[in-house]
């Protein structure tokens, strides 16, 4: 009969692997779209829509850093409900904006397919 105490250790020390690489993924794409919306030259496509939102460019900005630190803190195992919280308001907002705001729900799909993502991955057992 296994002893059960060093079963456990075995199991507590284990890496998750598959949950570190949906952690990076989903933490990957609020990164980079984060970066995204930054740069403020001409043609820029979200200072574009920011200013149909109609918040002003600090509004673009802020978003900008809350994808960036949301999807920093997604990373790590210690912070990944930080950063799914900070993630999941910023998608409800997008959603709302295309839903009630720009009046136009089907672009709400990608914001509503990114929020089901850091809710299902911030908020997953480990097996």
């Amino acid at each position: 009969m296994p002893d059960l105490k060093l079963l456990s250790e075995r199991e507590s020390t284990s890496i998750d692997i598959t949950g570190w690489c949906l952690r990076i993924g989903v933490a990957g794409f609020f990164v980079l779209v984060g970066l995204e919306k930054f740069p403020s030259g001409p043609g820029a496509p979200w200072v574009a829509l920011f200013d149909r939102i109609g918040l002003g460019q600090w509004f673009r900005v802020f978003t900008g850093v809350v994808e960036v630190a949301g999807g920093l803190l997604f990373a790590l195992p210690r912070t990944t409900r930080v950063g799914a919280a900070l993630l999941a308001c910023a998608m409800v907002g997008a959603v709302l904006v295309h839903v009630f705001v720009f009046k136009r729900p089907g672009n709400a799909v990608i914001p509503a397919a990114a929020l089901a993502a850091v809710l299902i991955v911030g908020f997953r057992r480990r097996e």
